[in-house]
């Protein structure tokens, strides 16, 4: 038997060898751990949904980011359950909300760590949607105002990059000159720039209290068939003034973060859903696949599609074991 020259096995034969010619690394400096904050004290409430993540009240919150940071984590983003929603989620852009509290507290306590906030309304609103209702349709202009406020009152708070989730046009254009007029135009936007209307939602909706009370969110988040209108999207955002792109979720859109890669010159994130997140998760506790291997493999094929940054509920464990 006769065989080419080249033999691939070669650079496979031991684990040094396969470390020299790695393509693809996965550092503790690319995660972003996503967090729950509610009011009260001293709560730690499990997420039924999503195995070891919590609800936290603020004191435990600062615990819990003490606990990160000293594993080298350098971000968190921050999501809030407020003690009342109304019809307009006045409790997002309150000077007292429980995210801003939260900021501060985050800030006397770890100044350190990047606080990246998310800018939605949904979490906030009896109804459960992403924006303002008006003849039961969401008004899209009417939300933007609303958003650069939230947006504004995370900066005078101290968060140091706000993230909006809501998918309204024009947004990242409302916030970002919201922001430069009040004095913080060193505050970045990462723009949740391509999020589908997906089914892989459905774990944060029960941790973050903010499932629709009526219809869905598929008349402006987007529809998961598409791929060349993620570019545009990214596109859009872009020209705004947005300094990070993110796509949402990630594993079922990898070729849409490659995609937007290749197009788009920016900080290209994704976010490892809970979705993503809680179906691994079973998997792992029923014994059918072994925990760090997939894990870190998943996560590997994100960055391998071109993603910079990587928000993940596993951003603990996998810290812990590249420090190993």
């Amino acid at each position: 038997m006769h065989f080419p020259q080249y033999r691939p096995r070669r650079l496979r034969r031991n684990e040094n060898l396969r470390r020299m010619v790695r393509e693809t690394f996965l550092r503790i400096d690319d995660l972003i751990y996503p967090l729950f904050v509610q009011p009260g004290k001293g709560i730690k409430e499990p997420i039924s949904s999503m195995p070891d993540n919590y609800r936290f009240s603020i004191d435990e919150l600062v615990k819990e980011i003490k606990d990160i940071y000293k594993l080298g984590i350098p971000a968190i983003i921050l999501f809030g359950i407020p003690e009342k929603k109304d019809e307009l989620g006045t409790e997002a852009y309150a000077k007292d909300g429980i995210i801003q509290r939260a900021i501060k507290a985050i800030k006397d306590s770890v100044p350190e760590i990047i606080v990246i906030t998310d800018v939605c309304l949904c979490e906030y609103t009896s109804h459960g949607h992403c924006g303002v209702i008006k003849n039961g349709q969401i008004d899209n202009d009417a939300t933007l105002e609303l958003l650069a406020k939230e947006a504004v009152s995370h900066a005078e708070a101290g968060a140091d990059m706000v993230a909006p989730s809501d998918m309204m046009d024009g947004r990242v254009k409302a916030i970002r000159e919201a922001l430069d007029r009040s004095g913080f135009s060193h505050i970045p936007i990462m723009s949740y720039a391509v999020k589908y209307a997906s089914a892989f939602y459905g774990p944060f909706r029960e941790a973050a209290e903010s499932a629709p009370q009526f219809g869905d969110r598929r008349s402006y988040q987007m529809d998961p068939p598409n791929a060349r209108e993620a570019l545009r999207e990214a596109e859009l955002d872009v020209g705004e003034g947005a300094d990070i792109i993110m796509v949402k979720p990630a594993l079922p859109y990898l070729d849409i973060i490659y995609r937007v890669r290749q197009a788009i010159n920016r900080p290209i994130a994704a976010y490892n859903v809970s979705g993503e997140f809680s179906m691994l998760k079973a998997a792992i506790a029923n014994g059918w696949l072994e925990e760090k291997r997939v894990v870190l493999e998943a996560l590997t094929s994100i960055k391998r599609a071109g993603a910079d940054l990587i928000l993940t509920y596993f951003a603990k464990e996998i810290a812990t074991w590249l420090s190993e």
